[in-house]
């Protein structure tokens, strides 16, 4: 019988697919005759595909059973997912990006949670805060990551984000919610919106034993995303009408407003300054003041982590790629707003 199903989106990934798929089949005290591999090329413009299917030929009999799907047209992550579930016979489907590897000990957490917990209905895991590249914004993307699920969560909040580097869920539980939203072409907030409808009536469990491993894009890709996040995100906030544990709560919120207003009542500070706006640049500067300190507090649990694992310097330099970042979900978060206001 299968048991465990792993679902693999796969888009111009030749440079990352044959690690993961190398990085499962040494997974540990797993039996590989309960998992299905299913991968779903999403119209990919490489030679991905073609990587895929000479690697099943030497190693794809490791698993109980392998599909290759190909979609006609390049549809998202979402269409993709949905599509590999559809097909999929284990009781669970494991949902994985490309660009992950897994660690040995990974999928026989995610097996023995699901077998040992009848009540668990939806699980996810974590990336490690490792990076094998040196540069500066990579290792504090890692290192941002992992202090927010494993040092900043609030243990009283029952569900996490449903984030599909690392994800399983319940086949039957899936289908019946309808799986992803394919409205969503590009990975932004689709694993969000699932999140919302599973934990309706179900927690969504972290497991920190479940760990993949990523290696993080340079600072300007990962702005835009979390620029477009953001953005999208806000348009689902105005439905809800509330902050959650999944994408901000409200103290992070406050924190992301501080940052702005640090920098807002910088630039102000300076321009009264040159005018020789004396109450003025007082008035400024002590508001800055006032707002550095919400903002340290809110930031501080990070800082004092990065400061532990990379001393001084790489605290203060996370402390204003932080900024940096936030000024990126306040852009999005505004222009959502804006092009409300102009459709209505």
């Amino acid at each position: 019988m299968t048991f465990l199903s792993i679902i693999i989106p796969v888009y111009n990934s030749r440079n990352s697919i044959i690690s993961l798929l190398n990085s499962l089949i040494s997974a540990k005290k797993v039996n590989f005759q309960e998992i299905e591999l299913i991968l779903v090329d999403d119209c990919s413009q490489d030679n991905s595909l073609e990587l895929i299917e000479k690697w099943l030929t030497l190693k794809g009999q490791t698993f109980k059973g392998v599909k290759t799907l190909s979609l006609k047209k390049n549809s998202g992550p979402a269409l993709a997912r949905n599509i590999g579930v559809k097909y999929a016979k284990g009781k669970v489907v494991l949902f994985l990006d490309s660009d992950v590897e897994v660690y040995s000990n990974t999928l026989f957490e995610i097996i023995r949670s699901f077998k040992n917990d009848p009540d668990l209905h939806a699980l996810t895991g974590v990336w490690d805060k490792k990076q094998k590249s040196h540069k500066l914004f990579q290792k504090f993307k890692a290192l941002r990551d992992w202090s927010y699920w494993i040092n900043e969560r609030d243990p009283r909040n029952y569900y996490y984000l449903f984030s599909t580097r690392i994800a399983a869920i319940d086949r039957k539980l899936f289908l019946r919610l309808g799986g992803f939203d394919t409205t969503y072409k590009a990975a932004l907030v689709e694993d969000i919106e699932l999140t919302y409808r599973i934990a309706k009536r179900y927690a969504v469990v972290f497991n920190p034993k479940a760990i993949v491993h990523h290696e993080f894009e340079d600072f300007w890709p990962i702005f835009r995303k979390y620029f477009w996040r953001s953005y999208y995100w806000s348009r689902i906030y105005r439905e809800r009408k509330k902050f959650d544990p999944v994408a901000t709560t409200s103290k992070e919120a406050m924190t992301t407003v501080s940052a702005g207003g640090l920098v807002v009542l910088s630039l102000l500070s300076y321009l009264s300054y040159l005018s020789n706006l004396s109450d003025l640049r007082y008035f400024l500067l002590s508001t800055f003041y006032f707002l550095l300190v919400i903002h340290l507090f809110g930031v501080r649990k990070f800082l004092w982590f990065v400061y532990k694992e990379e001393g001084l310097f790489f605290a203060f330099y996370s402390f204003f790629t932080g900024i940096a970042l936030y000024l990126a979900i306040l852009s999005g978060a505004a222009y959502s707003l804006l092009s409300n206001s102009r459709r209505n």
